[in-house]
């Protein structure tokens, strides 16, 4: 990649701000690894280069899809005036382990992490440790996806303040060794309201902020009348849309929870933002055309990419004054 000597100072770690602090690991046993296998990623902590790899990381972006992460991998290439040599193109990263999609654009990973729950904590916990191994210091986390509005139009995009499990209660719910363990799912209220400040009177779509309800599946957790089964009447879900309307849900999908969770244990800056791609209180079907739904797909990437940028200004700016 070709930047600017100036943009190459912005990319480097502030060694001399003592605010900055490198990503925590809580797990005691790791220390007696000889190494530590990032089997789901296709790197290790003998067999690559962390450090050299990926310590000018700040960002970490997440999505379901491959492609969308792609996308969004180019599109930030193109924002942060990024230019790849000639004849070589992004490169997926974690291509060999044939389970998530990995790309780098300068400072900013951007990783699918498939769908549901679990997919999305085997992916959290290794990028976790992968920073922390790469001594990367106070990255911003991100989930960049899509989700069942409620009561909003479709398009909409809806920053996450408070991530919900299906009992609309403010905790993930595991277990581990047989016992029950629950994890706050609090967001970083500033930077969601940071987030929030990123959208604009031009934009064509609305961004807001509210709760989101994360569901074990796509179907009957999420109260659908489609699924191949379903025993609860229109009415039920009828009165839980609207319990959940009541209490300020204004989306519903399948990662926040465990993301706001993992990353608020970690100690790690995190946001959600998804755009809508119906309103659940109107029918259960996505029917909108693909085409627009994949113009739908960047809004909140659109939100993401300038909080980044506006953090990027800043970096060089605090850069020049420094080396005046």
């Amino acid at each position: 990649m070709n930047h600017s000597s100036e943009q190459q100072g912005a990319l480097k770690s502030n060694a001399g701000d003592g605010q900055q602090q490198h990503v925590k690991l809580m797990n005691p046993h790791l220390k007696l690894l000889e190494e530590d296998v990032l089997y789901h990623l296709s790197l290790g902590t003998k067999s690559h280069d962390l450090v050299e790899m990926f310590s000018d990381v700040r960002y970490v972006c997440m999505g379901g899809m491959p492609q969308r992460m792609r996308n969004f991998a180019e599109y930030m290439l193109t924002q942060l005036g990024y230019t790849l040599p000639t004849g070589t193109t992004l490169t997926d990263i974690s291509v060999k382990s044939g389970r998530y999609a990995m790309y780098k654009a300068g400072p900013v990973l951007s990783i699918s992490h498939g769908m549901g729950i679990p997919s999305a904590s085997i992916l959290l916990h290794e990028v976790i440790k992968l920073l922390n191994y790469a001594k990367v210091k106070d990255p911003v986390f991100f989930r960049i996806g899509t989700s069942g509005g409620i009561g909003l139009p479709p398009g909409s995009v809806v920053i996450t303040e408070q991530a919900l499990n299906c009992r609309l209660q403010p905790f993930y719910e595991m277990v581990i060794l047989g016992n029950t363990v629950q994890r706050p799912s609090a967001s970083d209220k500033k930077l969601v309201d940071d987030l929030l400040g990123f959208s604009r009177p031009d934009d064509d779509f609305i961004t807001t902020k509210g709760k989101t309800v994360t569901a074990d599946d796509f179907y009957e957790s999420q109260g659908r009348l489609d699924g191949a089964i379903c025993e609860f009447s229109e009415e039920d879900k009828m009165d839980y849309l609207k319990r959940m309307s009541d209490q300020g849900v204004l989306n519903m999908e399948m990662e926040a929870l465990v993301f706001a969770a993992l990353t608020k244990k970690a100690g790690i800056r995190a946001a959600v933002v998804c755009v809508t791609f119906l309103n659940r209180l109107e029918g259960d079907q996505v029917t909108h055309p693909k085409e627009e739904l994949a113009l739908w797909q960047e809004r909140p990437q659109k939100i993401v990419a300038r909080y980044i940028l506006a953090k990027e200004k800043e970096l060089l700016a605090s850069s020049k004054k420094s080396q005046a």
